[in-house]
């Protein structure tokens, strides 16, 4: 029998976990990091080199201001835009860039890292879970748009915005949508994927950061791992009886990236000079004790990640090391996931985003520019670089050959295909 490799089985096993019995295939792209919420496609025939002139844009439309990356299922794109004052889902032809339907969800968002909506959609079947930057949950139908629910978290638990806007991306297990709130009485709430009424609450009296949750096997139990304000719990989906709990304040909450499972362990990075850590889970009482494997933490961290989530590739992790509080300085690193060792790093090479498929890193850069990398744990090798968009802070999606990337003003879609 063939063994799938274990990228692909796990992204496949947490992607029937998450998003119900539907099957979700490799050529999907149902929400934030695809489709194990990692990061990393299975798809393969990618390009090997690189074309004369680039890779072929497909299509190129307008799109609308904000932070929300964008979802791929049924040959349909969704994302969240602002525009005319309002916040706006809005679902696109992936043929040909035609708009389908918009959707209204909220007045505007203003702030000062950046206006417009920040979290990405997650698609279940036909229903589509939004979460607008002031902390609305909404569950809109894929056909047409339309309005199945809506619960107003914020007011629900007399929560407060986070600084820089709510950026929880919503995760779908079984019969839960599970989202980070930061409200007093709960850090972290599931709710009823089929009326959007509260059904658990989770943790308390700390801030909600601005990273999404991921659902994580741990020694045959699936865990929901949040990387909160503050700390990182282990939560069990369907009750939301917490697990686990590792303390990692950070500056200003900022704790973006998405908590990876690596070699069988939790991956977690910050920005803000604060550095990483692998936690490994521990069975102990009724529930798991998070003890570091590695941490390397400070200035002299080998890999910081602001707010971007790396990827973990055939038993390498790639991604963005921010250097200082905020600074303008992020090198493009590769690290040995197992010891925390650096393999190699480029230095000086700019904030972008990246999804990992068929051997490569495929990087949407903080100032627009479309960059090949091979994932190549022994050194970096770029296949071609051209320019694409504007300034964006949004990671690219992956499906049927193409890549789908957006700015403030456009989205665009671009074959990646190995001619």
């Amino acid at each position: 029998m063939t063994r799938l490799p274990f990228n692909l089985a796990l992204m496949l096993v947490c992607g029937l976990l998450t998003l119900g019995a539907r099957p979700v295939w490799a050529d999907e792209w149902p929400q934030l990091l695809g489709p194990g919420r990692t990061g990393v496609s299975a798809e393969q025939g990618l390009l090997k080199s690189w074309p004369a002139g680039g890779p072929a844009v497909v299509w190129r439309v307008p799109g609308g201001v904000g932070m929300s990356g964008m979802v791929v299922v049924q040959d349909r794109v969704l994302t969240l835009v602002q525009r005319e004052g309002r916040q706006w889902a809005v679902c696109l032809s992936a043929k040909d860039g035609s708009e389908l339907w918009h959707s209204d969800l909220a007045p505007a968002l203003r702030n000062q890292m950046g206006d417009g909506p920040r979290s990405t959609p997650t698609v279940v079947g036909d229903v589509a879970y939004v979460f607008t930057g002031q902390g609305v949950l909404l569950a809109l139908r894929l056909q047409d748009g339309s309005q199945i629910w809506s619960n107003d978290l914020m007011e629900t638990l007399e929560g407060e915005l986070a600084d820089y806007g709510m950026a929880c991306s919503p995760l779908v297990v079984g019969e839960r949508v599970i989202v980070t709130v930061g409200a007093a009485s709960a850090t972290v709430v599931g709710v009823e994927a089929k009326t959007g009424k509260v059904a658990w609450q989770a943790g308390r009296e700390q801030p909600a950061g601005y990273s999404s949750p991921a659902l994580i096997p741990v020694k045959g139990r699936p865990q929901v791992v949040v990387f909160a304000g503050a700390s990182a719990l282990g939560l069990d989906p369907q009750t939301g009886k917490e697990l686990w709990t590792f303390p990692y304040v950070t500056d200003f909450a900022c704790n973006i990236a998405t908590p990876l499972a690596v070699d069988g362990g939790v991956f977690l990075s910050s920005g803000e000079n604060h550095g990483s850590v692998l936690l490994d889970l521990k069975p102990g009482g009724q529930g798991f004790e998070a003890v570091p494997r590695w941490t390397s933490y400070g200035p002299k961290s080998t890999f910081r990640n602001e707010w971007q989530t790396s990827v973990a590739l055939d038993g390498a992790l790639y991604g963005f090391d921010n250097v200082g509080s905020a600074g303008p300085v992020t090198h493009l690193a590769c690290i040995d996931p197992r010891t925390g060792e650096r393999h190699w790093q480029e230095l000086r090479f700019g904030k972008g985003n990246l999804t990992a498929a068929d051997g490569k890193l495929f990087i949407i850069t903080l100032t627009g520019e479309l960059v090949v990398v091979r994932a190549n744990p022994q050194k970096f090798e770029v296949l071609g670089r051209q320019p694409l968009l504007e300034k964006t802070r949004t990671a690219p999606a992956l499906s049927g050959g193409r890549l789908f990337a957006r700015d403030d003003h456009e989205i665009v879609c671009v074959d990646v295909r190995e001619p």
